[in-house]
């Protein structure tokens, strides 16, 4: 489902509003709300198997952290990040990026969202890495180097391969299918 609105806070204001079935999300992205069903198995195969790699290496990670971007209120798969960024904040649902490592996502229902909006938003909020496992293209593509809207390096390899993450993290995510 997609709602377009003229006014960004009226279309804040309609997100805060919905109540949605259990599992799904709401996001903004680029004007417009989107709602998404929740993942199927083989999304939540790779989301717990990257949690696990990133725990084990002493990173936080959250399934559920609103973020706050140039481009809309997006909810990422996974955003990583040091234990203090999670700290509570009073009932905040949406935060500022500011200190977040990685973000990923793991393509479901809107894939063309996943490829492009949502890399240009998380360019745009300065995150310094967006991983994104592309289901449908069996690849996983890293991006890094945030400037001037967008990400500026890329490397892409096949979803079974290893992928070298650069500091912070200094550590390969293992296969993830």
């Amino acid at each position: 489902m997609t709602v377009t609105m003229e006014k960004p806070q009226a279309l804040d204001d309609v997100l805060d509003s919905l109540e949605l079935p259990p599992g799904y999300k709401a996001e903004t992205i680029e004007g417009q709300i989107t709602v998404t069903p929740p993942p199927n198995d083989e999304h939540e195969l790779v989301f717990a198997e990257l949690t696990y790699q990133l725990n084990a290496q002493g990173w936080r990670v959250s399934g559920n952290s609103g973020l706050l971007t140039p481009l809309g209120r997006f909810i990422p798969d996974l955003t990583v990040a040091r234990k203090q960024y999670f700290t509570a904040t009073s009932g905040v649902s949406w935060r500022n990026p500011e200190g977040v490592a990685l973000v990923v996502e793991i393509t479901s229902s809107n894939p063309s969202a996943d490829r492009d909006a949502k890399r240009r938003g998380y360019g745009a909020a300065g995150i310094p890495l967006y991983l994104l496992v592309d289901r449908d293209a069996k690849q996983t593509i890293l991006f890094s180097a945030p400037a001037r809207g967008d990400y500026h390096t890329v490397s892409s390899r096949p979803i079974t391969e290893q992928v070298d993450l650069p500091d912070p993290f200094g550590f390969a995510v293992e296969e993830l299918v």
